[in-house]
């Protein structure tokens, strides 16, 4: 008799843990990811700065799943499934693959939302990809480049004028680091320019740094970022970018128009196409930024045998953080696991809060752990030690501690090899057309599944 085939689409924090939760069971596992890595998403910013390679933060998945026998990794992009047939349809270039299923789990994240503005993508790059965090590298430093070719005070200016937008934790950290690169690490580096006038701003429509750490967390945020440098504009909404910089309407009424060398955009976000797809032959309601709601087990209305984790999910307000997604993974491996063994798990999921963090600068940080409220080197050094713990791989935690090392000691950075196909990939991949990529959504009819 067949062993289950349990199907799990993404290798982020919630499917990677749900495929290894389930090692010691008695089912197949397929783990089907658009990416060969396991991206630990939260360090992107500092791949972007220079802080880290790819490698440190983006394990091979393969590598991490090796010694889990019952685990499949196949490297393709789903772009249909069939909740009534329990089939799954996953393309990469000219290959396709079905896949039947006894049970599956979706995890197949969030992207960048621009708020129907995607057009921004093509000046203000997202943080949610390694090609994102690899193209902002080199805006960042190609702006300095630039810089320093150019003869134009003007442009000079615009070209050290570096603007984030959005001020949750993505934004904080990365505004951080820009200040902390140009104020400090590159300041000996160029002839031409002095790199501590670079301007770095933090915009967000919202009246708070940091909104969900509270208001004396916030207030500690604001205060340690503005002491590095970074100017933070509140109530500020951007209308349009461009190559040159950005419109922004502030809450007052009055316009601004910023010039600018490098944009990054780090406000909202918008799940996987995917969770459309469910819903619509779920049943299933659906929040304005594509999240599912799901039920108190994370399974869609009606499918006992479909889960819905991480980004994707619309449960009880839970946010959008790594250990939802880790802990929703694990918990539906457990369900699995107990229906295969005879043992249902009756309780639904639970989350357990562990707490919010985010680096701001230099031996600074804001962290809140259920009623605790830490700041300054306290926070950070809880910061460090989270981070290295959740790392996948010894040789990733060695080695992201020495460049820790070397950033944070130092002020080094060693990840600083930018290129020209970083910078205009974007642009390339667009010029190619939609038929370059697969379209998502959609059902599936039997009859055209190919094997």
């Amino acid at each position: 008799m067949a062993r289950p085939h349990v199907v799990v689409i993404g290798s982020g924090f919630g499917g990677l843990f749900a495929a290894q939760a389930l090692a010691k069971s008695e089912v197949d596992v397929t783990l089907v990811s658009r990416t060969v890595a396991h991206l630990f998403q939260p360090l992107l910013y500092q791949v972007a700065t220079g802080i880290l390679s790819t490698g440190e933060i983006a394990p091979a998945t393969r590598d991490i799943l090796r010694n889990q026998p019952n685990a499949t990794v196949l490297l393709a992009e789903v772009t249909r499934i069939n909740l009534d047939s329990r089939v799954v349809v996953a393309e990469k270039l000219s290959k396709t693959i079905a896949l039947k299923y006894d049970y599956l789990v979706v995890a197949a994240g969030a992207g960048q939302s621009y708020f129907g503005n995607d057009q921004f993508a093509t000046f203000a790059p997202g943080m949610k990809t390694i090609d994102d965090a690899l193209e902002l590298r080199a805006r960042i430093f190609g702006s300095l480049e630039m810089a320093e070719l150019s003869e134009d005070a003007d442009e000079r200016r615009r070209l050290l004028t570096y603007v984030v937008v959005g001020a949750g934790p993505t934004g904080v950290e990365m505004a951080g680091q820009i200040a902390e690169l140009t104020h400090h690490t590159l300041r000996r580096s160029f002839r031409r320019i002095d790199t501590t006038t670079a301007r770095v701003l933090l915009l967000d429509g919202a009246d708070a740094v940091l909104p969900p750490f509270g208001p004396e967390l916030s207030a500690a945020a604001r205060a340690e970022l503005e002491r590095n440098g970074v100017e933070v504009l509140l109530g500020a909404l951007v209308t349009n970018v461009d190559a040159t910089g950005l419109d922004v309407k502030f809450s007052d009424g009055r316009t601004e128009r910023i010039s600018a060398g490098c944009k990054v955009w780090a406000a909202g976000v918008q799940a996987s196409p995917l969770g459309r797809t469910l819903a619509e032959q779920s049943g299933a309601g659906i929040d304005r930024a594509g999240r599912v709601e799901v039920n108190d087990d994370l399974t869609l209305p009606g499918r006992p045998e479909v889960f819905v984790v991480g980004d994707m999910i619309s449960l009880n307000g839970l946010p959008g953080v790594a250990q939802v997604a880790i802990q929703g993974g694990r918990y539906a491996a457990s369900k699995i696991a107990g229906e295969v063994t005879g043992h249902p798990v009756t309780t639904p999921f639970r989350y357990h809060d562990k707490g919010s963090m985010a680096v701001i600068s230099r031996f600074g940080a804001v962290a809140k752990v259920g009623r605790l409220r830490l700041t300054g080197f306290v926070a950070w050094s809880a910061w460090l030690f989270v981070h290295l713990l959740y790392l996948v791989g010894f040789k990733n935690r060695v080695t992201t501690l020495l460049h820790w090392f070397i950033t944070f000691v130092g002020r080094g950075r060693s990840e600083r090899v930018t290129t020209e196909q970083q910078l205009v990939g974007r642009l390339a991949v667009k010029q190619l057309g939609p038929e370059f990529q697969p379209t998502i959504g959609g059902t599936l009819e039997p009859g055209k599944i190919k094997h």
